[in-house]
């Protein structure tokens, strides 16, 4: 896997506990970068992951709790990052939720409860806006530079939840109006991840999983890794992509 020289640099990861923003935020420590690892407050593989990566890089890796999903918290959790850190180079907006543990197919609207809807929005649509928004004067002053994870969700897959291919189809549109937003200091892009194993809430059947792998051009899931790798090229490469949304699923949506 490609690193980078990144030492001077700091960054920010949302949902940086496990599957891709650890990933993320593994890489981002191994290219020499400063490294907040968001969290929810009483999740203790936050602390876990902190203490793991900063003893396996030498980087300098803090906790940065907080729950996207609270205007007022999300804020305060960018701020008290970034003052931690010194300066902040790199946003990695990618705590989200399915807000369901079963996977909702399209016909069944009777299972897309409020709550559900809900929790969604404010997590993967609203949670993204709330941390780029807090983040945006030291990216500006560091001519930094922001990925969202969206999903192909939000392109052509139904996903989880319609309501959750919404909030991913919301992101890809936010990530273009944030790069017009915040041009020119800073680049803002997002990538499209399809099928992928990592610690996530839903429980895909057996039958999901294989249909996943059969219908993708690579014939494998991706991994968190895999994700990594274009969500690190787009903060420190990349220096003439913004606005855009990159898909990495293998070609399953091909």
């Amino acid at each position: 896997m490609i690193t980078y020289d990144l030492k001077g640099r700091a960054a920010l990861v949302t949902g940086g506990a496990s599957g891709i923003g650890l990933a993320t935020a593994t890489l981002l420590a191994r290219s020499g970068c400063a490294v907040a690892i968001n969290h929810l407050a009483d999740d203790p593989r936050g602390p876990e992951a902190v203490a793991k990566l900063a003893a396996e890089t030498g980087a300098r890796v803090i906790s940065a709790p907080g729950s996207v999903a609270d205007a007022a918290g999300a804020a305060a959790m960018v701020e008290k990052a970034v003052a931690d850190l010194g300066r902040l180079d790199y946003l990695a907006n990618n705590a989200g939720t399915p807000g369901t543990r079963t996977s909702v197919a399209p016909q069944e609207l009777d299972r897309l409860t409020e709550e559900l809807w809900q929790a969604v929005i404010e997590v993967n649509l609203l949670g993204v806006f709330r941390c780029a928004k807090a983040a945006a004067p030291a990216l500006r002053a560091s001519r930094g530079a922001i990925v969202n994870t969206a999903s192909i969700a939000g392109i052509n897959s139904p996903g989880s939840s319609m309501a959750y291919g919404a909030t991913k189809a919301g992101v890809i549109s936010l990530t273009k109006n944030l790069a017009r937003g915040l041009a020119p200091e800073v680049r803002v892009n997002a990538v499209a991840p399809g099928a992928v194993d990592s610690t996530w809430m839903i429980e895909w059947t057996n039958e999901q999983r294989a249909s996943s792998i059969d219908n993708a051009l690579l014939k494998r899931r991706c991994t968190p890794e895999d994700l990594a790798e274009v969500m690190v090229f787009l903060l420190a490469g990349a220096a003439m992509v913004t606005g855009q949304t990159v898909v990495v699923d293998g070609g399953l949506t091909v």
